[in-house]
């Protein structure tokens, strides 16, 4: 797999969530870090996810912001 993207973080995938059109899928980093991204309906059935499957959430964004309380 070849990606322009630079931050690739495999983890598992622990929860699919469906909607009407879109679904959640969360994908455990590590035991208390996940992440959670909302896909098409289609990607799920064309990249045959299954809860358990290992995957990579892929993160491509040109600004990042920082917050502190």
């Amino acid at each position: 797999m070849k990606l322009s993207a630079r931050n690739s973080l495999p983890g598992t995938i622990r929860k699919i969530d469906q909607g009407a059109v879109n679904a959640e899928v969360t994908i455990e980093l590590s035991r208390e870090l996940s992440v959670v991204s909302v896909i098409t309906l289609d990607a799920v059935k064309s990249l045959q996810l299954k809860v358990g499957d290992r995957a990579y959430a892929v993160i491509k964004a040109s600004s990042v912001m920082i917050a502190i309380d």
